[in-house]
Formats: structure tokens, sequence, C-alpha cells
């Protein structure tokens, strides 16, 4: 990527506009935003279960926002094939290393909760991290780096963890919820992919059609994460 796109990059919306240009990056680095979506959707799993033990509501937010927040964020910015998306602010090994603490920790919580309370977890745990490695690092030849496979992987599978660490069961109900959020998240990487083409441009782009596009980013994103909060203040208060 080269300065300007850099540039372009660092001035994103969900991207703080104060601070040292190394802190804007990290954050920006989190896409804190569609982050929120995923823990949201958690959150929405877990709500979903008759009994809620509170402490793997926490467990289950703490090991995506690791997983994901961090340590899948760092490797797509590390290992992608095409423009880097924040350029050199941080170099390949620092991102390396960043990515790889936070999957250890992130396994380390999981590991406990499956070996004492949920073994079905172990099935979501594995296609997390192949999604996490395969679609970030685009093994085979990026196939698995597809708009269906992110919405499968950061959509509906958070919904069925959320769920399955809280009950260590699967039911129909959650399916259907699992797949309606993998659908949502569907409609938000297809916003995505053209947003950042547009910011990324030189010329031909107008400005109106970038402000759309960014209005349904920020919409999708606010109203999931709110979803979720929602849901968890519900279940709290009954």
């Amino acid at each position: 990527m080269d300065l300007e796109q850099e540039k372009d990059r660092s001035a994103e919306w969900f991207v703080p506009a104060f601070g040292p240009l190394k802190f804007r990056i990290l954050i920006g680095l989190l896409f804190l935003p569609y982050t929120g979506m995923v823990l949201a959707f958690t959150v929405i799993g877990s709500a979903m279960a008759e009994r809620i033990h509170w402490d793997r509501v926490g467990a289950v937010l703490l090991i995506y926002f690791l997983a994901l927040g961090i340590s899948a964020h760092a490797l797509d910015a590390a290992g992608s094939k095409g423009a880097k998306p924040w350029g050199a602010v941080f170099s390949e090994k620092q991102l390396w290393a960043l990515a790889i603490s936070a999957l250890i920790l992130a396994y380390a919580i999981g590991i406990y909760y499956m070996i004492l309370y949920t073994p079905l977890l172990w099935i979501i745990a594995i296609l997390e991290g192949f999604f996490l490695l395969a679609y970030n690092l685009e093994w085979f030849a990026g196939r698995f780096h597809t708009d269906t496979w992110f919405a499968f992987s950061w959509g509906s599978l958070p919904v069925l963890a959320g769920y399955i660490l809280q009950t260590n069961r699967i039911s129909v109900p959650v399916l259907l919820v699992a797949a309606s959020m993998g659908f949502l998240s569907l409609v938000e990487i297809k916003a995505s992919r053209p947003y950042k083409a547009m910011k990324r441009a030189k010329y031909g782009v107008e400005p109106g059609q970038i402000q759309v596009l960014e209005s349904i980013l920020k919409s999708i994103s606010l109203s999931t994460i709110l979803l979720g909060v929602g849901l968890l203040g519900w279940r709290w208060m009954g």
C-alpha cells in the first residue's frame, strides 16, 4: 500500500482522530465496530440458553475479542497477498507476535471450559481456528477468503459458540438464528468490499457513494451491537 492509501486508511471512521499514529493504527487494526458485531453474535447465542452462566458469557466475549479482534486482524494485516490494509506502521514480526500471543490466550480460555464443561465446543474451536488461518492468510489459493466463508465463520459460528458454551448442546432454533446472523454478516461484507475499493480509488468516485456505504456499515454494526447489549441486559434483569 502506498503512502496515500495508508493515509486514507488511517482516516477511516472507526479510527480515532487523536493520539500518535501507532496508537491510531492499533485501534483501527481491531476493526472495533465489526469486532463488536461478532461479540454481539456470541451474546445472542448465549442469550438463547434457558440458564445463563455469566462467567461463560464473559469468557466467550474475551475469546472472540482475542481471536478475532486481535489475532485474526493482525494475521490479515501480516498475510494479505494484496494491498496491506495498514501499511508498515507495524512490522510483520510484530503482527505475528500479536496474533500468536492473542490466539494462545484465547484457546487457553476455551480449552479450560471445553475440558471441564462443554466438549461440544471443540467442533467450533477447530472450525474457527481453521478459518482464522485459512481466511486471513489466504491459504489454498484464497479459496476460503470469500464472502460466504466470512459470513459463516464470523457470523454463524459465533452464535453457535455462545449457545454451546452455555448448554453443551445444539438446537434447531439456534441454528436458524445462526443462519440469520450469517446472512447479516454477508450484507456487511458485501457493503464493505466496494466501500474499501472506493476509498482506495483516486478518480471516478462520487463522495455520496462512499457516504451511503459508510452509513450502511455504521447502521449494521451499531444495530447489531445494540441488539447484543439489549439481550444481555434483558437476561441480566430477568
